[in-house]
């Protein structure tokens, strides 16, 4: 790694131990494994970066770029509902009502499922053992996110919530 390279991921690190902070000093709520998550995002992006606009339109390029923008809409998308449907008391944190529309009426975690697409989506910029690692462990956090969530939402809701979970799936419409 460069030395920018190294200078970018520990002032960026910094900053998501920073924000995460609160949540790593309770191992139990939902931004404990999300930590890991941006963690494992983050070693993806510093370590494909420099390929990114390699090659540009070969047949896994395109499929990258696809997973990249999916993910931004995802993100702006559900960002978007929750404010403005989930009612937050403050920020987008611990929202007043379920939001069943726009893209959660297909998936509960939108912002979620943007995470995963953009891990992979860098993945694919240039794949190897260690970026498959980092992106299957970015996965696995993300997936164990959304569980502690859920538990949350589901105290939160209740009964309602359960019936949602019912009805939709965790990041992919249909699928998983």
């Amino acid at each position: 790694m460069s030395p920018v390279k190294g200078i970018i991921f520990g002032v960026a690190a910094l900053m998501i131990v920073l924000v995460s902070w609160p949540s790593l000093c309770r191992p139990r709520s939902h931004g404990f494994p999300r930590f890991f998550a941006f963690m494992a995002i983050l070693g993806l992006f510093v370590l494909k970066v420099d390929h990114w606009f390699n090659d540009p339109f070969t047949p896994l390029h395109i499929v990258s770029w696809a997973l990249l923008t999916t993910s931004l809409v995802l993100a702006v998308h559900g960002f978007y509902l929750l404010r403005v449907v989930g009612l937050p008391k403050e920020g987008i944190k611990d929202t007043t009502t379920l939001v069943r529309v726009g893209a959660y009426r297909y998936i509960r975690h939108p912002l979620y499922s943007s995470l995963l697409w953009l891990a992979w989506g860098i993945c694919l910029k240039d794949p190897s053992l260690l970026s498959i690692g980092l992106a299957l462990a970015a996965t696995a956090a993300l997936v164990v996110t959304a569980r502690f969530e859920e538990a949350e939402n589901l105290r939160r809701f209740g009964d309602d919530y359960a019936a949602y979970m019912k009805t939709t799936r965790m990041f992919v419409p249909y699928l998983l």
